[in-house]
């Protein structure tokens, strides 16, 4: 379906600064809001969930563990010109996790949204 959304959780700290973050530095927009637990963004077809520690997916596990942000696990935006990208998030004043690597089939670097979930930036060669 062309029009079906493809639907990306993420586990945050705080869902009000997350929202601030995807919107104001990735071009998301807002769909609904139910924080300080939950509030969902979109941008084209990717809707992006953020769950707070009192949303339910925040819920301990049976074996006591909590979902907690971060990992490695990440959402990929392609770009047309990473060193521009990069420039623009460090004066914004945004975390990185490594500088920009480059491989075979192109540019790449991890950032970081406020509760240290992964986005990765990426190149592909040739452009």
């Amino acid at each position: 379906m062309p029009d079906e959304l493809v639907n990306v959780r993420y586990m945050v700290d705080d869902v009000e600064n997350a929202v601030g973050f995807y919107t104001t530095h990735f071009g998301f927009t807002l769909r609904t809001s139910a924080a300080p637990a939950f509030a969902d963004v979109v941008r084209g077809n990717l809707r992006l969930l953020l769950s707070g520690p009192a949303s339910s997916a925040g819920r301990p596990m049976p074996d006591g563990r909590t979902p907690q942000p971060g990992g490695w696990n990440r959402i990929h935006f392609i770009v047309e010109d990473i060193a521009a990208e990069v420039e623009r998030l460090r004066a914004a004043g945004l975390t990185f996790r490594n500088d920009i690597v480059s491989g075979p089939g192109g540019r790449q670097i991890l950032l970081e949204d406020p509760a240290g979930n992964p986005i990765e930036l990426f190149q592909p060669a040739g452009r």
